[in-house]
């Protein structure tokens, strides 16, 4: 049974900074693909962050609209990744989603994350203005 639980949400407020965390079960976790996605409050899911398997060469991947502000981490031997968060928006407003899946993130997979294999139950950030 794969199990990913993410910490870390709250409320700050716009400027601050967050870190979220995963902790990952169930799978051999330096063999896959970590991910991190939001959804805010009616709109849809889009990727944030990816950080491939050691395998893979480990290359990171962010969305425009974090770039910058957003670094995924991973330590394969405690299996957990994490997103650090700066200078935070309103706009990043969300429940974040720590996601797995057996295959590379790259710039051509669906960035509504519709083929990943795992996903958690999500954490909340909410950023005031």
């Amino acid at each position: 049974q794969v199990e990913l639980v993410e910490s870390g949400g709250g409320l700050v407020q716009a400027g601050d900074s967050l870190r979220l965390s995963c902790a990952a079960s169930g799978l051999t976790f330096s063999r896959y693909n970590m991910a991190w996605f939001r959804q805010a409050p009616g709109k849809e899911r889009e990727f944030v962050a990816a950080k491939n398997w050691a395998g893979a060469g480990g290359s990171t991947y962010y969305a425009d609209s974090v770039k910058g502000r957003f670094a995924i981490s991973r330590d394969d031997a405690k299996n957990t990744v994490s997103l650090q968060m700066n200078s935070l928006k309103p706009e990043d407003t969300a429940v974040y989603f720590c996601v797995a899946d057996r295959n590379p993130w790259h710039s051509g997979r669906n960035p509504r994350g519709t083929d990943m294999d795992y996903w958690g139950k999500g954490t909340l950030v909410t950023v005031s203005s």
